[in-house]
């Protein structure tokens, strides 16, 4: 039996329904998405069916995927075909980046729908989410990595972070309970809510030994948790997990409208199994963005990326981009916020420069789920928003995206990365789904530039296929790409200023907990 999903009144989502996250507002945001890349009604597409079963699949996944779905009957029409560079089969790559590795997803993994999510790191090891779970890789060998542990703990979307011994799973979707031996969960009435047999929120394991994971412990979070971001103490005995979550309403158990927050919860790492939420501070009191057809409402936030040392932290929350102080780690005050309703549908996720002074914020226009590479969607919309942080305020000051034209069958679209460890300059590497791996300089952070790059055709040059990398990641050396469809992947970068980076070497990464490379 599948278990990605809950079913009940509101679709199979659970959050929703097809319109995923977003909610109706998004039905809006995808329409006008999907229309600019090519998609159009039944009465004008060519007779290609593109919402088949692999399609379909795409509506019980948990990050705004099923949206690709939304226009009845949608298909990829191309008023103005995109052309991309490559077809389906074909590389594009730049001279200074190629492939050195690959572990195919396996086992578990393999089904529709399972598919790969984010990375973290620990010594010689890779975590790498996944709906149905969580396998750890052995990295000692970069051109050989191993896979050595593999759990089954179903789950959308397995987002992982990793602090000394302990793993922190987010589990964004209804479950039958807080074990790695759960079902989806029917939502179901009648209310008062929480219901004790719908669950979602954190799960803990023991990785004191990588090859044999634990299950310690779970924390029940207001809306679950779609991603999650580690701040620890000073002292670090303590670490504390924002949790970040969105898309209320009424029939959902423990999600109930309005939702301006986050759920803050202190995991003691002597004693993990005492975790708890120890504060929900509201970060929009005045309810956020209200969305119009374009940009998205904001009742949550997607995504939260911390730094530290600098007790700064950066929040993409679906209609805004926030400045965070976390001086206080339990309870995290909003120090300044931006909108940009013109070029922004939905807020995603943030990266900030070394020095702090700039971050880099990225917009999901699609969900992740559609064709958002191409002119018809131009080179504002679905790229990275670039902002300096002058007197803890938020200043605009360019936006990047790939370059490269990808075709009508590409779900392509701003996601995960990290920055590159080059002193003096910044440099990020960043997955965009089906756009592949970019590399690119904002040291001016009006004047982005791309430095190299690796992308693949399209999975199919007829249908809209879900795939491409999740995440792309820079570590001890090398590029590793979560790719959703493909398993683990191995970049290696040829340049000088990679054989600087590949000189400073991590003990730990997580992308969402950012540190300073340079003192």
């Amino acid at each position: 039996m599948k278990r990605i999903a809950p079913v009940g009144p509101l679709g199979p989502l659970g959050r929703l329904g097809p319109l995923g996250r977003l909610g109706a507002v998004g039905a809006l945001v995808l329409a006008a998405g999907l229309l600019s890349a090519g998609v159009v009604s039944p009465a004008t597409a060519e007779p290609t069916p593109t919402c088949g079963p692999q399609e379909r699949a795409l509506e019980q996944a948990g990050d705004n995927f099923a949206t690709v779905c939304d226009l009845p009957g949608a298909r990829l029409a191309g008023i103005e075909p995109a052309q991309p560079r490559i077809r389906s089969g074909q590389v594009d790559r730049s001279p200074n980046m190629r492939q050195v590795a690959r572990v195919p997803l396996a086992g578990a993994f393999t089904d529709d729908g399972d598919y790969g999510t984010d990375l973290a790191f620990t010594g010689k090891y890779a975590i790498a989410g996944n709906y149905e779970g969580f396998t750890v890789y052995n990295i000692k060998k970069p051109r050989q990595p191993r896979r050595v542990a593999q759990v089954v703990c179903p789950g959308s979307q397995n987002d992982v972070s990793i602090y000394r011994d302990l793993l922190i799973l987010s589990v964004d979707s209804l479950r039958s309970n807080d074990t790695c031996d759960n079902e989806p969960a029917s939502m179901g009435l009648p209310l008062p809510l929480p219901n004790p047999e719908r669950w979602e929120g954190i799960r803990v394991f023991d990785i004191s030994k990588p090859a044999k994971p634990r299950f310690v412990t779970s924390v029940l979070t207001e809306c679950g948790s779609h991603t999650h971001t580690l701040a620890p103490a000073a002292a670090g005995r303590t670490v504390y997990v924002y949790v970040s979550s969105y898309g209320p309403s009424p029939l959902l158990p423990n999600c109930q409208p309005p939702h301006d927050t986050i759920s803050v919860v202190k995991v003691p790492v002597a004693h993990p199994e005492r975790s708890r939420v120890v504060s929900q501070p509201v970060l929009f009191p005045d309810g956020g963005t209200t969305g119009d057809d374009y940009s998205s409402d904001t009742s949550g936030c997607h995504d939260i990326t911390a730094y530290p040392k600098r007790d700064l932290a950066a929040g993409a929350c679906m209609g805004d981009g926030i400045l965070l102080d976390i001086s206080d780690r339990a309870h995290p005050t909003v120090i300044d916020r931006v909108r940009d309703t013109r070029n922004f549908a939905f807020w995603h996720s943030a990266t900030f420069s070394n020095s702090g002074r700039s971050v880099v914020f990225t917009d999901e226009l699609g969900g992740g789920g559609g064709p958002e590479c191409n002119k018809q969607v131009g080179r504002k919309r679905g790229a990275d928003g670039i902002y300096e942080v002058k007197q803890r305020s938020l200043k605009f000051r360019s936006y990047y995206k790939i370059p490269r034209v990808q075709s009508d069958t590409e779900n392509c679209v701003a996601h995960n990365g990290s920055l590159v460890p080059v002193k003096g300059r910044d440099i990020m590497v960043q997955a965009w789904y089906q756009g592949g791996t970019s590399i690119w300089e904002f040291t001016n952070p009006r004047k982005p530039r791309e430095l190299a790059h690796f992308d693949r055709g399209a999975i199919s040059d007829r249908n809209l296929v879900l795939g491409g990398s999740w995440s792309s990641y820079w570590y001890n050396g090398y590029v590793y790409s979560s790719d959703i469809t493909r398993g683990l992947e191995v970049f290696q970068v040829k340049a000088r200023w990679a054989k600087k980076a590949a000189k400073v070497k991590q003990s730990v990464f997580n992308a969402q907990s950012q540190p300073s490379f340079n003192g």
